[in-house]
């Protein structure tokens, strides 16, 4: 499901308009990346926690040539589901 697909979900279930819609999925996912960007860790109670973990630098190697390379540090968003979640999917 896509951005519009997902919009018009939530007009179907929830009686709101596309615009209104397209808000609300803007608002969340702006926020969330917000949110992480400055730290914090986020956690919908049934949902899931939104979080942030640093992945330390490293050698790899290009796969087609097999040369040694570095790979930078970085900061990877982690999602973990809840079981209020993990229960209505299964």
């Amino acid at each position: 499901m896509n951005k519009s697909d997902f919009k018009k979900y939530i007009v179907t279930k929830h009686s709101v308009t596309r615009k209104e819609a397209g808000n609300i999925i803007d608002m969340f996912t702006s926020s969330v990346m917000s949110a992480l960007g400055e730290g914090k860790e986020i956690s919908l109670i049934g949902f899931g926690n939104f979080s942030v973990a640093k992945v330390e630098a490293r050698e790899g190697r290009n796969p087609r040539t097999g040369e040694k390379l570095q790979i930078k540090a970085y900061n990877q968003p982690r999602f973990k589901v809840g079981l209020k979640l993990k229960s209505a999917v299964n």
